[in-house]
């Protein structure tokens, strides 16, 4: 039973997928402990990620119930809520465990960032939003430990949520290794199962939709980052996975203006922790480049580019604008050097390839947006094949130049954008990051 209550504490979960047997499940539930409501409600609003537009909650003829039923087409992904579906929660939580939390950080913050991290305690202590508008490698989750020890001394409950799985997977261990005694949950697609009731959550936007009046502290890293930042729902889902008096702490180095009008309690930090300046785009031309790949050729200034790195033994990203042409010219990087790889949203190897690039093994990795963030490597060098593309607005832009330059033993980085003719965004990038490192917001 114990082992029921810590998974099922602040979490709302189909019963039909419970990871427990099912007569422990019906024990509890006769017994009071666990509670039961419909998958959709009687409004026609899905209980999990609160969708209600007619045109994601849809009606069928259920087998399961003879009749007329309806179902949530929205986070259909995460197993199919209908109105007979039962969705599951623990009704008589116990409070949470007050075991102790050791602090095992030793670096020290730099003046920007300890006055940051201060601005946010006092947001919290007063159960406001805060906003920590820092650039790409200035500190942002150094400067949070300390919010995040104090939350656990007065034994409270933390999520740390990102968008995207690549950054769950690089924030993950570095709260661990800081909080060494805490339990830590690490959730996101295909994440494995994991036991005891976990103090910290770090987990995608998307597995907040399963939990409920849950967390006292949520933090949300990356909080203009793609689906986050266009997609209501997972708004909704952090709203609805905090406790009502809770703040939420938004993270950012290119925060939307919304975000920026909203948000009244801000820290601002435009300059990196090692005090070096953001490594500037340069803009190369590439004219024509669809033609030269479509024959089986990689245009002679990425060549060059490309050999320049595989000399001098630097790791590189190529952003390139779709899967599509990542996929049509891998083999042709390849015959560079056999080692480079290519990763993309779809891919279920990109976990593994990314640390393989981080620990060295690989030279080179070819890659969609889905790395423009959450990945920190020394010594990288960057390369956008079609910056022009629409894809890459300038927050893209900035947050890809924000790759190189962020170790202090290599501080500088080679940034090309690659153009077929040179675009707004990318001239308000370029600016933008200029402007950071004058200390300037424009």
């Amino acid at each position: 039973m114990t082992e029921l209550e810590q998974f099922l504490t602040g979490r709302i979960w189909l019963r039909d997928f419970m990871p427990f047997a099912q007569k422990e499940v019906d024990a509890a539930i006769s017994a009071g402990k666990i509670g039961i409501k419909k998958g959709i409600t009687e409004n026609k609003e899905c209980a999990r990620c609160l969708e209600k537009s007619p045109q994601k909650i849809i009606s069928f003829y259920c087998a399961n119930c003879q009749g007329i039923c309806y179902y949530c087409r929205h986070c259909l992904k995460m197993g199919r809520i209908s109105s007979c579906t039962e969705l599951i929660y623990w009704a008589d939580p116990s409070p949470n465990p007050q075991s102790p939390h050791s602090f095992t950080w030793n670096g020290v913050l730099t003046n920007a960032q300890q006055r940051a991290s201060d601005e946010v305690l006092e947001s919290l202590s007063l159960n406001q939003s805060h906003l920590v508008y820092a650039v790409c490698g200035a500190g942002k989750t150094e400067l949070l430990f300390p919010p995040l020890a104090k939350a656990l001394e007065k034994g409270q409950r933390v999520c740390i949520a990102a968008p995207r799985t690549d950054v769950v997977l690089e924030l993950s261990p570095r709260i661990k290794a800081v909080f060494p005694d805490t339990v830590v949950h690490t959730l996101y697609g295909g994440s494995p199962e994991e036991t005891g009731f976990a103090t910290i959550v770090v987990a995608t936007t998307h597995q907040l939709y399963r939990f409920e009046d849950t967390f006292d502290v949520i933090i949300v890293d990356e909080a203009d980052a793609f689906p986050y930042s266009c997609d209501p729902s997972l708004e909704r889902a952090v709203m609805k996975a905090k406790r009502s008096e809770a703040p939420i702490v938004y993270v950012s180095a290119t925060p939307s203006d919304r975000l920026l009008k909203e948000i009244s309690k801000q820290s601002r930090i435009f300059s990196r922790f090692h005090g070096h300046p953001l490594p500037v785009p340069r803009f190369q031309s590439l004219w024509n480049y669809k033609k030269t790949f479509a024959r089986n050729k990689i245009p002679i200034l990425l060549t060059r580019w490309i050999e320049d790195r595989l000399a001098k033994k630097e790791p590189f990203l190529v952003f390139f604008p779709t899967i599509e042409l990542i996929e049509q010219v891998v083999p042709l990087f390849k015959m560079l050097n056999e080692r480079i790889e290519a990763v993309h949203a779809s891919d279920p190897g990109r976990k593994e390839k990314v640390m393989k690039l981080r620990k060295g093994e690989l030279p080179g990795v070819l890659t969609s947006t889905i790395l423009e963030r959450g990945i920190t490597i020394p010594n990288i060098q960057v390369a956008v094949v079609g910056a022009d593309e629409s894809i890459f607005n300038a927050s893209a832009l900035i947050q890809i130049a924000g790759r190189a330059g962020r170790a202090p033993d290599f501080p500088a980085g080679d940034v090309v954008f690659f153009h077929n003719g040179i675009v707004r965004q990318m001239d308000k990038a370029k600016r933008q990051i200029i402007s950071y490192n004058r200390g300037e917001f424009v």
